[in-house]
């Protein structure tokens, strides 16, 4: 048994060994999945080139509705004289 006994230990300290010196890149915890612990430490590689002013859709909404307003303003202008 102890030949047996032996073996066994071994097979389980190389195990307990293997299991907790690979690293866990991502955890689940309560259905969530969390980054490692290192991604602070990651690069960035890579960020899309956005706009140049950060409310360039309400910019041009504004514009459309001034265009829009123009049109009308002269549409009223024209059809008055007739």
């Amino acid at each position: 048994m102890n030949a047996k006994s032996g073996w066994h230990r071994l097979l389980v300290a190389g195990l307990l060994m293997t299991v907790t010196s690979t690293g866990c890149f991502q955890t689940t915890i309560s259905g969530q999945t969390l980054p490692s612990a290192y991604y602070l430490d990651d690069d960035v590689q890579y960020f899309p080139k956005g706009p140049e002013q950060k409310l360039s859709n309400q910019i041009r909404a504004l514009e459309r509705y001034k265009a829009q307003r123009q049109a009308d303003a002269e549409g009223l202008n024209d059809n008055s004289g007739n």
